[in-house]
């Protein structure tokens, strides 16, 4: 506490009592004061949370014995007209006389004397705590090939910090209070000199940045005021999502602090694969078997698709295995509207088990086809180093 913030500051009135108020006096009004103007009571407050550092400020002093002593002495020795700098005495030297700067009248240009001891000591270390926002909370969902595809509504269950329920952020046990930092007066920051003209600005260590020192802990948050809440959301799935995409939610994470924006939320989706359905880009894949007979003569055959009802897809003839063909319009809705295509990939089947019809009909195909050798060219080109015709 710098001297013009005792010469200044009716602590007494702050809180309320008459000069002569007893510590249980001074304690009654401060724990009713206090509680009416926290901050966790009035969120986005600015002039209650201004109002509460006042409180705390003032209960600092008057509640210390040793401190309220000086206090008194000082403000008798202002009202004298002189106050003490050093060792100096009142109205002697070394003695400041403010009879005359307060008997001035206040000019636009000359400013308060609060802004003229603002330059002196530093400014106003009481700045008012900003708006913070909440942070980003981070999940994971399985979902089915099919909620994937479509779309679907899940349920989350998240936990994130809060204020303590026990101590209502307060940091405190029941019953106590928490009081202004006096390293920092409250801003939670301080300021050391590097030399010459350069000085830096770091969190207050005694503080740990909060402004407010816990004397009695609050024995469930251990003085930190903050607790831990469980909310569950429901999340909207766009259709189309994929394996491992995150999706973020707008305002869905942890609540911001002193009336600051809440956070997002991500949510990282795991698809489970299908046993007949893939998935390629915007499309659907899926591989279907087909006899030798149909490949070499073709066919038409039918094709499952995801709303159940199966689709002619024709063979033409000779179609060899691995070939792919386009269904348009027969895979998932995307983005703009328009469905994907479902993309059929043929799988020519070599036949097994044969019975005699068959294996005689295959022996008339392989001797009417004795002269034709599909590995000629890829012989003459492994004995000449050419590229097989």
């Amino acid at each position: 506490m710098s001297p013009t913030d005792w010469v200044t500051k009716d602590f007494y009135k702050v809180l309320g009592i008459p000069k002569g108020a007893s510590a249980a006096d001074i304690k009654k009004a401060y724990r009713k004061l206090a509680r009416a103007n926290h901050p966790d009571s009035k969120p986005g407050d600015s002039m209650a949370e201004e109002r509460f550092k006042e409180i705390s400020e003032a209960n600092s002093v008057l509640s210390d014995p040793a401190k309220r002593k000086e206090y008194d002495e000082q403000r008798e020795l202002f009202s004298a007209g002189g106050y003490r700098f050093g060792g100096g005495q009142p109205g002697g030297q070394g003695g400041f006389d403010f009879s005359d700067l307060f008997g001035r009248q206040r000019t636009a240009d000359s400013g308060s004397f609060n802004d003229l001891f603002g330059g002196m000591f530093g400014g106003n270390r009481r700045s008012r705590q900003q708006p913070r926002r909440g942070a980003d909370v981070e999940s994971e969902v399985t979902l089915s090939f099919e909620q994937a595809l479509e779309g679907t509504t899940v349920s989350l269950g998240l936990s994130s910090e809060s204020a303590c329920a026990a101590c209502a952020g307060t940091g405190a046990k029941a019953g106590t209070m928490p009081r202004v930092c006096p390293t920092c007066q409250g801003t939670g920051m301080v300021t050391s000199s590097q030399g010459g003209v350069f000085a830096m600005t770091e969190p207050c260590r005694d503080c740990l940045g909060r402004g407010l020192i816990v004397d009695d802990p609050c024995p469930v948050c251990h003085g930190s005021g903050r607790g831990v809440s469980t909310r569950t959301v429901h999340a909207r799935i766009p259709a189309g999502v994929k394996n491992g995409q995150r999706i973020r939610l707008k305002g869905k994470g942890a609540p911001g602090e002193f009336g600051g924006p809440a956070g997002d939320l991500y949510v990282v989706c795991h698809v489970q694969p299908h046993p007949v359905f893939g998935r390629r880009g915007d499309n659907l894949t899926i591989t279907v078997p087909v006899r030798i007979d149909e490949a070499a003569l073709g066919a038409e055959i039918q094709v499952p698709t995801m709303n159940g009802v199966p689709v002619t897809l024709k063979i033409p003839e000779g179609t060899p295995s691995g070939r792919t063909f386009r269904v348009r319009g027969k895979g998932p809705r995307r983005s703009d509207g328009i469905n994907g295509d479902l993309l059929v990939t043929v799988d020519v089947q070599t036949p097994t088990g044969l019975d005699a019809d068959s294996r005689a009909a295959l022996e008339a195909y392989r001797n009417a086809n004795s002269g034709n050798d599909p590995r000629a060219g890829l012989l003459a080109a492994s004995s000449t180093g050419g590229t097989p015709s």
